[in-house]
């Protein structure tokens, strides 16, 4: 016999609450029950970064994110990183970053994480801070062009909550 317990959790600003199975994933319940479509799953083994979304300000991949362990924490995702990521998703316009555009919620989700910390110095520090994240198109150059514009946007203002 399963014994469910309801989990709340702050996702994109908002309360809600959920009587996950022991193992549903956070993806799983993302794209299904609160139907935000915007995190992908590709490998659904923690492997490519395409589902990754924040949990407490910190990237985390979704597909091996148990929702019972999300009890009073604060999740975002791509929809709800909407108005903040503005400069962002600009830049990997301008860029040419998005390619085919599995990956780019996961990109700029974990980007976002980033730039709220401050934008590493070289691009070599740029690229390790982002490798969880896979791009099958080879859009690297482009994705660290694209971190790069956007990162003066990133200011007070921006980086909501995060410790200057």
């Amino acid at each position: 016999m399963t014994i469910q317990k309801q989990v709340s959790f702050s996702l994109n600003g908002r309360e809600v609450a959920a009587e996950p199975q022991g193992n549903t994933r956070l993806a799983g319940f993302l794209r299904q029950v609160a139907d935000l479509k915007g995190t992908k799953v590709a490998c659904g083994r923690g492997e490519c970064g395409a589902c990754t979304v924040l949990v407490e300000g910190s990237p985390v991949l979704a597909c091996l994110t148990l929702v019972a362990r999300l009890e009073n924490r604060k999740v975002e995702t791509i929809e709800g990183l909407e108005a903040e990521s503005l400069p962002l998703r600009q830049a990997f316009a301008d860029c040419g970053a998005f390619q085919c555009g599995f990956c780019t919620a996961g990109q700029i989700v974990s980007a976002v994480a980033l730039l709220r910390r401050g934008l590493p110095a070289s691009d070599d520090e740029l690229r390790h801070a982002l490798s969880g994240n896979i791009c099958r198109c080879t859009g690297y150059q482009s994705i660290i062009a694209a971190v790069r514009q956007a990162a003066p946007h990133w200011d007070s203002q921006t980086r909501k909550g995060v410790p200057q």
